[in-house]
């Protein structure tokens, strides 16, 4: 089991009457058991809870009234390991449920109809299955470059593609938008999780639905994905906004600690072998049935993105 103890502090101040809708609180879900938290927010107000039974997403509401406001949220949260099957089928699309539909279609940071002839282009050679999806992940992180300050809350994967550059959102956005244009349903996924660098924050990764279930995928590869503490999950960044601000308010600080307990005797999951291997930053080559995609690849010059 790996347990993580988190504590998050967000200061605002709010210049007239306002409403606050917060999605911070671990989400209800089977790969996670919360253990204890509290939330409190001062100074106090009367708190609306409620949570989303699909995808198991809380929310907090209230009404604040100018001046400083502080929200702490501390919970510790138990994961426990996730098995992995190193093959994994794409569905046709005749056979994606019902309820998972909306997860192929394009969203307001996830252009996959525009989209869909690069993803074709880069990835339509490859056998589908997560190796493919495993494929687009190292072709992200090799491809872009991680900076933060290169996009906003606006930008979109699209952007991020032509840009080269950008945070963990971004990078999930765009794992996003080239699994749902070759038919693969995918959603964004945002939590806690402790990493070295940049400053803790929360943390974006993606989901794609392969041999029928949901499996996570990081391209950023800043932190196991398997110790992510759910907090929401969507179409993309509009669905799991951890303040979502209806009226004057600023924040002026944002302080998130993660601490880790984990049980050394289990070991980590390994990624699933990508089913392609990327030789520059343009397009992965696939891999051959039997073989391993850690031998030799062709010599290729490899030019910076950037200095």
């Amino acid at each position: 089991m790996h347990e993580s103890h988190i504590d998050a502090v967000l200061d605002y101040k709010v210049t007239a009457p306002s409403h606050l809708l917060l999605n911070i609180e671990a989400a209800h879900c089977a790969s996670q058991s919360i253990l204890s938290e509290s939330l409190q927010v001062e100074p106090p107000v009367a708190l609306h809870h409620y949570s989303d039974d699909n995808s198991g997403n809380r929310f907090v509401r209230f009404d604040a009234q100018p001046g400083p406001l502080t929200i702490r949220y501390r919970a510790s949260v138990q994961r426990a390991p996730v098995s992995l099957p190193a093959e994994l089928s794409e569905a046709p699309v005749n056979q994606v449920p019902d309820a998972l539909m909306h997860y192929l279609m394009p969203t307001r940071y996830c252009e996959s109809d525009v989209m869909a002839r690069a993803a074709q282009q880069l990835f339509g050679d490859l056998p589908p299955g997560i190796g493919r999806v495993q494929a687009i992940v190292d072709w992200i992180h090799d491809s872009l470059c991680y900076q933060p300050g290169s996009s906003d809350s606006t930008t979109t994967a699209q952007e991020v593609f032509v840009a080269r550059a950008g945070v963990c959102r971004d990078f999930a956005h765009l794992g996003i938008t080239f699994c749902r244009a070759l038919n693969i349903p995918a959603r964004l996924v945002v939590g806690y999780v402790w990493f070295d660098e940049p400053p803790q924050d929360f943390h974006a990764v993606f989901e794609a639905w392969v041999g029928g279930r949901w499996v996570l995928f990081d391209a950023t590869r800043m932190a196991p994905v398997d110790r992510l503490v759910r907090v929401g999950t969507g179409r993309d960044a509009k669905d799991v906004a951890f303040c979502t601000i209806f009226g004057p308010v600023a924040m002026t600080r944002k302080e998130i600690v993660v601490r880790e307990k984990q049980n050394e005797a289990i070991p980590a999951p390994r990624p699933p072998e990508p089913s392609g291997i990327v030789v520059g930053i343009e397009k992965p080559v696939p891999v051959a049935a039997g073989t391993s995609p850690v031998c030799d690849p062709p010599p290729v010059q490899t030019v910076p993105l950037s200095d």
